[in-house]
């Protein structure tokens, strides 16, 4: 097998925006002829973005894409070139990978395994094709192959598993590969990214390598594209079970090209980071492209000095410090559409890009206020505060007076605790409008579960980033921010026990009291939501491995089925999230639960049978 140096190239696309995702496009071919690479390989969907959703299923989108494709052929010229499109023949759309060499099409290789798990929807829109059948296609006249075949360039035989294909074991394309003889596979994809999921990744490549004797090359999307799902970027290169070079993770770059050099043994690898970490990163990327893909100048937060809003805050902190770094400070401030602001530094110009308001009550108590105040003081962000007590007593007396008796703690705590979160919601959407800015809603997954969160309070916003992850997670990745990014500010935040403040102060009102013990609470939704346990199952294996008395474990699960059903609504209300962790609670992603139900009446009685 001779000498062959491909590129990899990773692209921030997003749907609809033709003439950029062409460009991007276009770059990484120039790039990947700059670097003497014979074969540029894109990720899966390139052309139009992964996250199209509906547009897939309309005539003119995919017929859009083929135009598209025709455009990228004069730029082949002296490179082979791999990009992904939808193409629709009769009334079924494909999921394909077009290979291009020297300014003509060779032909278009289609996926055989649609992703339809987690946050995978792939069958609404895509027909997987057969293996080993191959048809003509008419591409603006002329014919050429389409369907499952191999290619060759220099004397290397090369074919595709594009995504999904690889995780289907037994079944899966690369088998019928490499009984046909295949020197490379490469794999382009679409895949989300997930907190420690390169590792599977690795794995997957390193076996994949092994078992078909062959070199294996993985190239994924990269950035924010649609709104959720986060793309990382990765390109990984693989033989004979070795991890051969790896590229760092969610680069804010719009277009990262990797090379790789077959039959070169020692090529760059780059460590696996931890979790902490690349929530950190990936949080602080998605946040860029979602500010600036929506076209919005800077984000705005109610900071009430606890864990969820600290996280939001530093999130934001972290983009500009990070964006800033990576990409150089004025080429950061350009692409993130700020650069009509005037600011020298990125902590001057935090204070421009993030807006932060404390808003007390009565109820409300020093600790929390200082809290906030020093962290936002810390970051550089702009800092208000204001009382709200007037606004809560106004909304109060109305009511009072139209149903003729005084409301109290005893008969309407739900009630007087809401109406303290809601009237928070007005004026700071007015500060996020003043200033053009998303505002960030600052509930987390744990919250979600149970519905621990007050509809058009804490869940208002534009945007809620720590949606998808466990707020056990968020209060250890602060700690671990305090100590690894150097955010001093987070030191008061850290020694405070969550709460609502909703009731008054002498109620000494914690989270985990009104709920359950945070852990306890993780280790209930894995099994219940991640693993789709019944309570019965659940409590066995808790009873296990958790030295709790039996009645207050069952009490738990109880309470966190029976939460869980009735506050569907509110998870169908929640503002957008990333997907950042193994899975999330989100219903327009990962996981749908009927909005009406029973809610588990007759499982919870089979649970209370159990000695």
């Amino acid at each position: 097998m001779s000498e062959l140096k491909i590129a990899a190239v990773s692209v921030n696309q997003t749907p609809l925006d033709w003439r950029g995702n062409l460009l991007r496009i276009q770059e990484g071919i120039t790039q990947a002829k700059a670097a003497k690479a014979k074969l540029v390989c894109f990720p899966e969907l390139c052309i139009t973005g992964y996250g199209s959703e509906d547009l897939f299923l309309s005539d003119w989108y995919p017929q859009k894409a083929l135009r598209q494709l025709q455009a990228l052929l004069p730029h082949t010229h002296g490179i082979t070139a791999v990009v992904g499109l939808p193409v629709k023949i009769q009334k079924q759309v494909y999921n394909t990978v077009a290979v291009m060499q020297d300014g003509s099409l060779l032909g278009f290789v289609a996926k055989q395994f649609m992703a339809i798990d987690g946050v995978h929807y792939e069958f609404r829109w895509f027909t997987p094709w057969k293996a080993y059948e191959l048809i003509d296609f008419d591409f603006f006249g002329q014919k050429v192959p389409f369907g499952d075949q191999l290619f060759e360039l220099e004397g290397i035989t090369y074919g595709f598993e594009i995504c999904e294909d690889a995780w289907r074991g037994d079944h899966r394309p690369g088998y019928r590969l490499a009984k046909r003889g295949v020197d490379l596979i490469l794999n382009p994809s679409a895949s989300h990214f997930a907190m420690g999921k390169t590792r599977d990744r690795i794995a997957l490549l390193e076996s994949s390598s092994a078992t078909f004797n062959c070199y294996y090359c993985y190239v994924n999307l990269l950035g924010n594209e649609a709104g959720r799902m986060i793309f990382d970027g990765e390109t990984m290169l693989a033989k004979s079970g070795k991890l051969l070079g790896r590229a760092n993770l969610l680069s804010f770059q719009d277009v990262v090209m990797t090379t790789f050099e077959l039959k070169n043994e020692v090529q760059l690898v780059h460590p696996v980071q931890s979790k902490e970490e690349e929530f950190a990163q990936a949080s602080s990327l998605a946040l860029l492209d979602y500010m600036r893909k929506s076209k919005s100048k800077g984000f705005v937060l109610s900071l009430s000095g606890g864990a969820d809003s600290s996280t939001c805050a530093v999130l934001v902190a972290e983009m500009v410090k990070r964006a800033s770094d990576e990409l150089g400070f004025d080429a950061f401030k350009k692409k993130a559409g700020l650069d009509h602001l005037q600011a020298t530094s990125p902590n001057e110009l935090l204070s421009k890009v993030l807006f932060t308001a404390y808003q007390g009550t009565k109820n409300s108590s020093e600790d929390t206020f200082g809290s906030a105040k020093e962290l936002a003081e810390s970051l550089g962000a702009t800092f208000y505060d204001w009382q709200i007590d007037d606004v809560v007593e106004s909304y109060r007396s109305k009511i009072e007076r139209a149903i003729g008796r005084p409301l109290t703690w005893e008969q309407d705590d739900i009630t007087l605790q809401n109406i303290q979160a809601r009237s928070r919601s007005p004026i700071i959407w007015m500060l996020s409008n003043l200033n053009n800015a998303l505002l960030m809603a600052t509930s987390n997954r744990s919250e979600g579960d149970v519905g621990y969160t007050t509809m058009d309070g804490d869940t208002s916003g534009s945007i809620s980033p720590i949606a998808a992850v466990s707020k056990t997670f968020i209060i250890q990745w602060l700690r671990w921010a305090e100590q690894n990014l150097g955010y001093t500010g987070l030191q008061r935040v850290n020694s405070l026990q969550p709460t609502a403040e909703l009731r008054p102060k002498e109620q000494t009102q914690t989270d985990e009291k009104d709920l359950m013990p945070y852990p306890i609470l993780l280790e209930i939704e894995k099994l219940a939501i991640r693993d789709q346990k019944s309570p019965v199952v659940i409590y066995s294996e808790l009873n296990t491995s958790l030295r709790l008395d039996r009645t207050i474990l069952k009490g738990y699960i109880r309470k966190f089925f029976q939460l869980w059903s009735r506050n569907q609504w509110k998870r169908e209300r929640l503002a957008p999230s990333f997907h950042l962790d193994e899975f999330n609670v989100d219903p327009k992603t990962w996981y749908r639960f009927p909005i009406l139900s029973a809610g588990y009446a007759e499982e919870l009685d089979e649970l209370e049978l159990i000695d």
